[in-house]
């Protein structure tokens, strides 16, 4: 058990951004969600999984929609309210504390404003250990566990409550009422107990988002090596690529931001070109016709100076930067993982290589 204050909010969101593998939200609009509603109703206590009570009631909440719009939109502030009230009114039960679904630069920070607003605690844990685009792709799918019901509610106050027979069909019906309602929506879903947590959530991802943002404030201070160095040592990233952004599509399309960028190589990459996919989250990235990692495996592009993140509503042309790859969650690399967040799931033409070994040249 521990506080999150202002300068712990700075450095999760500065490192969920990473996590977010080019989704999740630009961060720094989350932060300042967050940071308001810790100035306003004071710090909030962060909870290691093990400190859940086995019977308590565990309600994740997040934002659904393409971040693009999110940004333009902005959020009511009663959604966390009236999200729990519905789902307190459901369950005939207080919740006990608020958890986030996924590391990303917004749906990291929601929970926290949720916690301060409504005076409970979060747990220091979420359904992925990164960022992906759709609501049935978290471990606790994988452990059988359903994501309704689920609330849902906008900024203006509409609500309504799913209970599905699958938790694609949570994700199919959800997404056609986040595109009536502009677009963005806020949800409360896979509510669980302390014991379901315990068993399928990806433990301590807020203090390891915390960690990782504060390296990355911290990088040009280490006193060895180049600050890209101990960048890629604290990161125990893979280094990808590195180069100049030199074409971006990019649609909004049901509620999700769909594209490729084209990248032209710098420093020692020159000469080579790069281009990686996104459905929100970046999901295959190749050098010269090369693929080098694809979901469910982290494809991270960061500034070249500041390592900063870049998500994939932040590309724009003549932008340098750093693609970074990083190992998934265990759980993911399993057949009931690749099944639900696999390269073959997205449409992409290859089959899932574990990115240590595609960056050693195995067999593509």
């Amino acid at each position: 058990m521990r506080k999150i204050g202002l300068q712990e909010i700075e450095d999760i969101a500065l490192g969920a951004a990473v996590l977010g593998a080019g989704g999740g939200g630009d961060p720094y609009i989350g932060k300042l969600v967050a940071m308001g509603a810790v100035k306003e109703c004071g710090e909030v206590t962060l909870l290691d999984p093990e400190e859940i009570p086995d019977d308590a009631l565990i309600v994740p909440i997040a934002m659904m929609g393409a971040p693009t719009i999110l940004s333009e939109k902005g959020i009511g502030g009663n959604e966390y309210k009236i999200l729990s009230d519905m789902v307190t009114q459901f369950y005939g039960k207080k919740i006990y504390a608020f958890m986030p679904i996924e590391a990303g630069g917004v749906n990291s920070m929601l929970p926290i404003a949720a916690a301060a607003r409504l005076g409970l605690p979060m747990v220091d844990a979420d359904g992925m250990g990164r960022a992906f685009p759709e609501l049935q792709m978290v471990t606790f799918t994988i452990g059988g566990m359903s994501a309704s019901p689920m609330a849902l509610t906008d900024e203006k106050g509409n609500s309504v409550i799913f209970n599905t027979v699958t938790n694609k069909w949570t994700e199919e019906l959800a997404r056609a009422v986040t595109m009536s309602c502009g677009g963005s929506v806020s949800v409360a879903l896979y509510c669980m107990d302390g014991a379901s947590l315990k068993k399928y959530a990806v433990k301590n991802i807020v203090t390891r988002s915390q960690k990782l943002g504060e390296a990355i404030r911290t990088v040009k201070d280490c006193k060895e090596g180049t600050p890209e160095e101990n960048f890629l040592r604290f990161t125990e990233g893979f280094k990808l690529f590195k180069g100049k952004i030199t074409d971006v599509l990019r649609e909004t399309r049901g509620a999700f931001n769909f594209g490729k960028v084209m990248l032209e190589g710098i420093n020692e990459y020159k000469g080579k070109q790069a281009f990686i996919e996104f459905q929100n989250e970046n999901l295959t990235a190749a050098v010269d016709g090369r693929i080098l990692a694809t979901t469910p495996d982290l494809i991270c592009l960061v500034d070249t100076e500041t390592f900063h993140p870049v998500t994939t509503d932040a590309l724009k042309y003549g932008k340098r930067v750093l693609v970074l790859g990083l190992k998934c969650f265990e759980m993911w690399r399993t057949a009931e993982g690749l099944d639900l967040v696999g390269p073959g799931y997205f449409g992409c033409e290859t089959d899932y290589i574990p990115i240590e070994e595609r960056v050693k040249g195995g067999d593509l």
